[in-house]
């Protein structure tokens, strides 16, 4: 008889914790898609917070490089510009220092899709130029290769409006105490 009572509690408690396993199956089915949706939405308020900053709060991109556009996604960033003589060096071919700063910003701002709370910085930038550029649309594209909890690690590769690769580099980023603000320019 008694072997019978230990069995049937047994049988019990399994069915019990069977119920409870079901339970909480059905609560993720039905809660899962709503938190996948506000992390998506989350996500993408933060990516066009970051483009808004760097078209409209960088003072140098609304002044010198008007011609530039940026659009995220998660760990990466596609920036554009349209060259223009201002940037040419004495040889009327675009200057080294436009090289760097749209793949430095490309690289940025695809480790900066992924940290959310705070402006990251480039604590090392290095770059190859394999040919000159004096005219048309260029594009750096910026991934993400390595991330861990302080440390980031990412490319890019620019391109002229014929897909040919004309520079790349890779550089390191780290998390900066400056949180991302409104003050900053990081708003819709």
């Amino acid at each position: 008889m008694k072997v019978k009572v230990v069995n049937l509690l047994k049988w019990r408690l399994y069915w019990i914790e069977v119920f409870v396993k079901f339970l909480f199956l059905l609560a993720m089915l039905i809660l899962l898609p709503k938190l996948t949706t506000m992390t998506r939405t989350t996500a993408e308020t933060h990516y066009r917070k970051l483009e808004r900053m760097y078209l409209d709060g960088a003072n140098i991109n609304s002044s010198f490089y008007e011609t530039t556009s940026l659009n995220i996604k998660k760990e990466s960033a596609i920036i554009t510009l349209e060259v223009s003589p201002k940037y040419f060096h004495a040889l009327g071919a675009m200057h080294g220092s436009v090289y760097f700063k749209v793949l430095d910003d490309a690289a940025f701002f695809a480790v900066n899709s992924i940290v959310m709370d705070a402006f990251v910085l480039t604590t090392n930038y290095n770059i190859n130029i394999v040919r000159p550029i004096s005219k048309g649309l260029i594009k750096a594209v910026g991934t993400v290769k390595f991330a861990s909890r302080n440390l980031w690690i990412a490319e890019s590769t620019l391109f002229d409006e014929k897909e040919r690769v004309i520079a790349f580099g890779t550089g390191h980023f780290a998390k900066s105490r400056v949180a991302l603000t409104e003050e900053i320019g990081y708003k819709l």
